[in-house]
């Protein structure tokens, strides 16, 4: 396993949740460095390294709520996903929305995976954890050296 980093790019606007995000992270096995934007126009600048994300990482993973202003997490993962060489980032939608309607489109913009934001701290910690987990101890991605 690396001695480096995992990469989260967290894409919400909501600063509680990134808290509990953050506290959830803490108590994971795993070495996580995570960054923080509000909106898909913040999330796009960061994954572009452009203005004052310059030397921004590439993230491993990005989690992204649906529903944010100024772009929200559909229109970014529409344009993450045409993009060549963001495409491969896994994406998990992580949201409040349990609606038929946003499970399937997240599914058909190309998302990861779709995940409900759970209600209290020990439910949310404990989905970190089985996030963590899958996509940092079992998904296997290809050899590549990272950006950034």
């Amino acid at each position: 396993m690396s001695t480096s980093p995992i990469e989260i790019l967290l894409v919400e606007d909501n600063p509680g949740d990134a808290v509990l995000l953050k506290e959830a992270l803490k108590v994971s096995d795993l070495l996580v460095e995570m960054n923080h934007v509000l909106d898909g126009v913040e999330a796009l600048a960061y994954l572009r390294r452009e203005r004052e994300y310059a030397e921004s990482k590439r993230p491993d993973l990005i989690l992204l709520d649906l529903n944010m202003p100024k772009m929200d997490g559909r229109e970014l993962l529409t344009v993450i996903k045409a993009d060549s060489d963001l495409a491969v980032i896994p994406v998990i939608i992580l949201t409040t929305s349990t609606a038929e309607q946003d499970i399937k489109k997240g599914y058909e913009l190309h998302a990861s995976a779709y995940v409900s934001k759970p209600v209290g701290f020990g439910q949310f910690q404990e989905t970190v954890e089985h996030i963590s987990n899958f996509w940092f101890t079992i998904v296997r991605y290809p050899t590549s050296p990272k950006a950034g």
